[in-house]
C-alpha cells in the first residue's frame, strides 16, 4: 500500500490532507525515516506517527486582542465590519490571524458550527459560524451564525441566492450611467493565484477555456457619487449581487472599463500607502432564522466613500 493509504486506513478519522501534510511535515516515519506520500509500504515496517490531526482537531483557533468592529448582535447573529487586508476565515486549523480567529474567542458558541453537504456530511469546520466570504482587501459586513440551526437557516438563503447584497465601490473614471452586467466568469488558469475572467472576454486559448468551470454572475450597479483626486476622476458605484462568485464585482466591473481603486489585479492603478482596494460590503438583507422577518443589517461608510 501507498504510505498515505495506509495511514489512512488505520486512522480514518484523520484526512487524506491532515496525512498528507503530517508526512509533508517530518511527523510520519517509516523505519525512522522521513517518506514520501506516495512511497509503497513492504510490509513489516514500524510507522512512528509524532502528530496526526483528526477532523475533530479542525477547528478555528481562537485569538484574542483583535478590533471585532461589532454592527449587530442577537442571541442567532452576529456581524462585523471586516477591515481591508484580513482574511475572513483560517485555511487550516493552525493559522492565526483571521477574522473568524478573532470572532471565536469571543463567541465560542460559533467554533463548532460548520458547513455540511446535502447528505449531511462536514465540508467545512473552518468557517465557524460565517455565513459568507468576502476578499481579504474588500472591507465590510461579514454575517456570523451563533448556532447551528442559524447557520443552516441562513446559509440556505445563500445558497439559493435570496440574499441581497449591497456594495460600494470606487471606479477610475467618470460615469454616469448605472447598468447590469451578467455572464459566465471562469478562473484564470495562467497564473498561480486566483483571478477570474470572462467566459467569453479572455485571452486564454481555447482548450483552456473548454477545461474551464463556467460560474454564472449577475452584478448590477449605479453611480452615486462623482469626485476628483490628483487629477483623476473617480465615481462611486452602489453594487447589488445575489450572486457570490469569486472576486465577481472586481471582475465584472473590471472587464465593462470600471477599475475599483487600487485593485491592481484587476488592472488598476496602483495607489501608494493604501491596504487593499476600494471596495467595501455596505449591508445585506436576510430572513431572520428567529421572527422569519426581513433584516437589513449595515456597516458604516469607509473613509474613502465620504465625499
Amino acid at each position: 500500500m501507498r504510505l498515505d493509504a495506509a495511514i489512512l486506513e488505520a486512522f480514518p478519522s484523520a484526512s487524506r490532507a491532515f496525512v498528507r501534510d503530517a508526512i509533508a511535515a517530518g511527523n510520519i516515519l517509516v523505519n525512522g525515516r522521513r517518506f514520501r506520500k506516495g512511497a509503497k509500504l513492504a510490509g513489516n515496517e514500524i510507522i512512528s506517527i509524532k502528530e496526526l490531526l483528526e477532523e475533530s482537531d479542525n477547528l478555528v483557533l481562537p485569538e484574542s486582542g483583535g478590533d471585532l468592529n461589532v454592527v449587530y448582535e442577537d442571541d442567532l447573529i452576529v456581524a462585523f465590519d471586516k477591515t481591508a487586508g484580513m482574511s475572513v476565515q483560517p485555511l487550516s486549523c493552525k493559522e492565526t490571524g483571521t477574522l473568524m480567529n478573532l470572532a471565536v474567542s469571543v463567541y465560542p458558541e460559533c467554533r463548532k458550527i460548520s458547513e455540511t453537504d446535502s447528505q449531511g456530511k462536514i465540508r467545512n469546520t473552518l468557517m465557524a459560524g460565517a455565513l459568507h466570504r468576502i476578499d481579504a482587501d474588500t472591507s465590510g459586513l461579514v454575517i456570523v451564525a451563533r448556532s447551528q440551526e442559524a447557520f443552516d437557516f441562513i446559509r440556505d438563503q445563500f445558497s439559493m441566492q435570496t440574499v441581497e447584497k449591497t456594495y460600494l465601490a470606487l471606479v477610475e473614471g467618470n460615469f454616469c450611467e448605472g447598468g447590469r452586467i451578467e455572464g459566465d466568469l471562469i478562473h484564470d488558469p495562467t497564473v498561480p493565484f486566483c483571478r477570474m475572467v470572462d467566459l467569453k472576454n479572455n485571452r486564454l486559448h481555447p482548450s483552456q477555456v473548454a477545461r474551464a468551470k463556467p460560474l454564472h454572475a449577475v452584478t448590477e450597479y449605479k453611480p452615486i457619487g462623482h469626485t476628483r483626486k490628483e487629477n483623476e476622476d473617480l465615481t462611486l458605484l452602489e453594487v447589488t449581487i445575489y450572486t457570490g462568485v469569486t472576486h465577481q464585482i472586481r471582475a465584472q466591473l473590471a472587464s465593462s472599463g470600471m477599475h475599483i481603486v487600487n485593485d491592481r489585479l484587476y488592472g488598476a492603478f496602483a495607489v501608494e500607502g493604501m491596504t487593499g482596494h476600494c471596495l467595501h460590503s455596505l449591508s445585506a438583507k436576510i430572513i431572520h432564522p428567529s421572527s422569519g422577518e426581513k433584516v437589513t443589517i449595515k456597516t458604516p461608510l469607509p473613509e474613502w466613500a465620504k465625499f
